[in-house]
């Protein structure tokens, strides 16, 4: 898969994950790429985000998500 795709495939898990009510409960970054924990309800849902691009987006997401709050 491209680059552009799997990051417009990351991109879309982060805005699902999001618009179905999940909140972000952590992040964790190492060599391997970023780990992101949703959490709804007790259910925790994780994310592994490879792309420069979607963690690009996925920071913007975090940054609007903690405004709200």
């Amino acid at each position: 898969m491209s680059d552009y795709l799997q990051s417009e495939h990351e991109m879309k898990k982060v805005d699902d994950y999001l618009q179905t009510g999940y909140k972000i409960k952590y992040v964790y970054e190492n060599l391997s790429g970023m780990f992101v924990g949703f959490e709804r309800q007790n259910e925790v849902i994780r994310l592994q985000i490879l792309t420069a691009d979607a963690r690009k987006y996925f920071s913007a997401k975090l940054q609007e998500q903690t405004m709200v709050q």
